[in-house]
Parts: C-alpha cells; structure tokens; sequence
C-alpha cells in the first residue's frame, strides 16, 4: 500500500485560516438600511418643510442610530442609506446639516445628498 501523500504543512495552514475567519470579527455592517429608514423617518417631514427644533421622535429616532452604528461599517452602511434616501427627498440643506446638532448629538457624517460615505 502506498502513502498518502497529502502535504500537511498547507493542510494545517488552511485550517488555520479557517478557523481565523470564524473567530476574527467580521468588517461586514450589523446596521441594515431598513434600520436606518425605520430610525429617520420621523424626520422626514421636518427636513422636508419644518422650522424650529425637530420634533422629539425625529430626534430619538437620530439618537438611536447614531448609539447603533457604532463600528466603521456601521457607519458607512449608515451614511450610504442616509444620502441615498436624502436624493429622493426634497429636503432642506440647512435643516439637514444642523439636524445633529439640534438634537443634541454626533453623526460621524453629515446628512447630505453630496457627503462621501467612503471615509
């Protein structure tokens, strides 16, 4: 009978790698689209014609996203859904902008149709 001749050496090492993939984190996004939307939309209507401060759901809908996307994925995934959903809306640049800070929190972007999500 004759030996097996599978190398060891590259067996092991695949494993290896294998078993980093599971173990290691993923870069992948944890944050949905649909969750961004379902956190935005009660800002909606105030970005689209409001005056004032944003109304208290809008802001609690802000906030949440803003303690969910925590990880660099997350935000991207975040700031990608928020500028696409910005195109379809007619919304007012300024209310945009300031709607963060008017809610007393931080974005890591702005909210904007023209914002790079990439960094």
């Amino acid at each position: 009978m004759a030996r097996s001749s599978i190398p060891i050496v590259p067996s092991l090492a695949a494993a290896f790698l294998i078993i980093l993939y599971v173990l290691l984190p993923s870069s992948e996004a944890a944050i949905s689209c649909s969750d961004v939307i379902k956190d935005i939309q009660p800002c909606i209507s105030y970005l689209r014609s409001g005056s004032g401060p944003p109304p208290s759901p809008c802001c609690a809908g802000a906030s949440n996203l803003a303690s969910t996307a925590t990880s660099s994925a997350d935000k991207q995934t975040a700031c990608t859904c928020i500028k696409n959903a910005s195109k379809n809306i007619q919304l007012k640049a300024e209310l945009a902008k300031s709607l963060p800070a008017n809610c007393g929190i931080s974005l890591p972007f702005a909210v904007s149709p023209d914002v790079d999500c990439s960094k």
